[in-house]
């Protein structure tokens, strides 16, 4: 097993997704819409279609694509490929909306040690995957004794507290 370094490159968080489009319009209709995402400036030195979006703390940046025809299909809603997750207040209020705006969604319940994990999969109009979840519920616990930081103060504090708990357990 290598060794672990640390955070080698200094990393402070995700900064943006780029993900490439059949149609700009019509994936900013999307993250605009049903994901709350707002346009914003971009560069204007770029020299291709796009748009970027800001929510969450992250960017989305839609690239439009230059060959239609090479961008896969959309598949059947697969829980296991590739896919961005958002944290959400509630997940009822989630599957209602996506439900009243007839978007066909895959839900799935994850389970650790008594703590349960909804999870909602659907597609954005190129077939990329978007998890909506509850995965704040799940405490961030390293494997090692390394120190992380987790989506939320909340994710953050829980570790810590399960991290205190081991040590309190432990001769």
């Amino acid at each position: 097993m290598k060794e672990n370094r640390g955070n080698p490159l200094q990393l402070t968080s995700l900064n943006h997704i780029s993900l490439v489009c059949r149609s700009v319009q019509e994936s900013i209709d999307f993250y605009q819409n049903i994901l709350g995402f707002v346009p914003v400036r971009r560069p204007g030195s770029l020299s291709f279609d796009g748009a970027w979006l800001f929510n969450c703390g992250i960017g989305i940046h839609l690239l439009q694509s230059e060959e239609e025809g090479k961008l896969p299909e959309k598949r059947e809603i697969n829980p296991k490929d590739n896919h961005i997750s958002f944290q959400c207040e509630s997940m009822s209020a989630v599957e209602k909306s996506l439900t009243e705006m007839g978007i066909n969604y895959v839900r799935q319940r994850v389970e650790e040690g008594g703590i349960y994990v909804d999870q909602l999969f659907f597609h954005d109009p190129d077939g990329f995957m978007v998890e909506i979840c509850n995965c704040d519920n799940l405490p961030v616990i390293p494997l090692a004794g390394e120190t992380v930081r987790a989506c939320s103060r909340l994710n953050s504090l829980r570790a810590i507290q399960h991290q205190q708990q081991i040590q309190v357990v432990q001769p």
